[in-house]
């Protein structure tokens, strides 16, 4: 596995994180609990170093089994901000690097994407924040997020005061180390005002071959201000895994049948099966493609894809070789994007 400086935040993640959305189980319908933890342990066995989560996930479920897999593994948070090993004399922080776990806070009205002209409060409070956070604590049995994310923003609550003082109180009891913005799906600039208050350490934001809308303004923003990026949905909910057909059936209360629509999945399947024309010995299949492209380029410090189950893990983490594409193909991949 190799690692990437997390902007100013001075951590080091692993290239391969490891997103836990789908073991949730209220969205994704087809999750097994003991098959998530089995495939979170072997993640952190192969070098993992990054979980990102959130309290909407199974209304909490998701936190949860993050809290089990530390538990079973042992780990304990010290006042350095550091995970460390079983107690053997004192304990032994992990060789491979430490842990880090990032979490969410929901929307009061649980609606997502946040629209334009929303009211702040319609969406977070002080005392939400607040709650929602020591909630995420209690879910993980942890003392202190290393990330805790808004789930969705609207750059209009940027000059807000009351999120800003939710946070540097989180911040002061040392629940909180650093701030993210969970942006919006594909509104890769919508956050980047809130950015400039200098509170914001992190951005998590769609990016992948089909939406590649992040390398317009974000990419050099992040640079420039040396803030932390995550890209999240490498395999755009599955259009770039190559298994998605017009045959695909996804049981009702699963978003997957909202997101792809017949006209929009027609589309995604027709580019996804030419893209395995660029397929061969830099990329043998399109997940290790998508992969291999999101971490193309160096602003990018961990992709999270979701990853249920051991293969999952197993394939993804390979991935991080070192070996980067060429620019011939990603000029070609460039011809790909998708989504406006």
């Amino acid at each position: 596995m190799n690692y990437r400086r997390f902007g100013r935040t001075g951590l080091s993640l692993s290239e391969i994180g490891i997103g836990t959305w789908g073991m949730g189980g209220n969205l994704w319908l087809d999750a097994d609990d003991n098959e998530s933890v089995r495939a979170i342990h072997h993640a952190i066995d192969l070098g993992v170093n990054f979980i990102d989560t959130a309290l909407v996930y199974g209304n909490g479920h998701s936190e949860e089994l993050v809290g089990r897999v530390l538990a079973e593994r042992g780990y304990k948070q010290n006042s350095a901000h550091a995970y460390v090993g079983p107690s053997t004399g004192g304990g032994k922080t992990r060789e491979a690097g430490e842990i880090y776990v990032a979490t969410k806070i929901p929307p009061l009205n649980r609606r997502w994407p946040a629209k334009k002209g929303t009211p702040f409060h319609d969406a977070f409070t002080y005392d939400h924040i607040i709650a929602s956070t020591e909630a995420s604590l209690r879910n993980l049995k942890l003392d202190f997020v290393d990330l805790q994310q808004f789930h969705v923003w609207d750059d209009e609550w940027a000059r807000e005061p009351e999120w800003q003082d939710a946070i540097g109180k989180l911040k002061e009891d040392r629940k909180i180390r650093f701030v993210g913005i969970s942006m919006n799906s594909h509104e890769s600039e919508n956050g980047i005002e809130a950015a400039k208050s200098g509170l914001v350490d992190a951005f998590q934001v769609f990016y992948n071959i089909f939406d590649q809308s992040p390398e317009r303004n974000l990419f050099a923003f992040c640079k420039e201000n040396d803030i932390g990026l995550i890209a999240r949905v490498p395999f755009d909910e599955g259009s770039l895994t190559g298994n998605l057909t017009m045959e695909t059936v996804f049981a009702d209360g699963d978003f997957r049948k909202s997101y792809f629509v017949p006209d929009i999945r027609r589309k995604l399947i027709d580019r996804a099966e030419e893209l395995k024309h660029h397929l061969g010995t830099e990329a043998s299949t399109l997940p290790e493609l998508a992969l291999r492209f999101v971490l193309h380029d160096a602003a990018v410090a961990t992709v999270i894809p979701g990853m249920r189950t051991e293969g999952h893990v197993e394939a993804n983490c390979a991935v991080s070789d070192g070996r980067r594409l060429s620019n011939r193909l990603l000029g070609e991949l460039k011809k790909f994007h998708f989504y406006d």
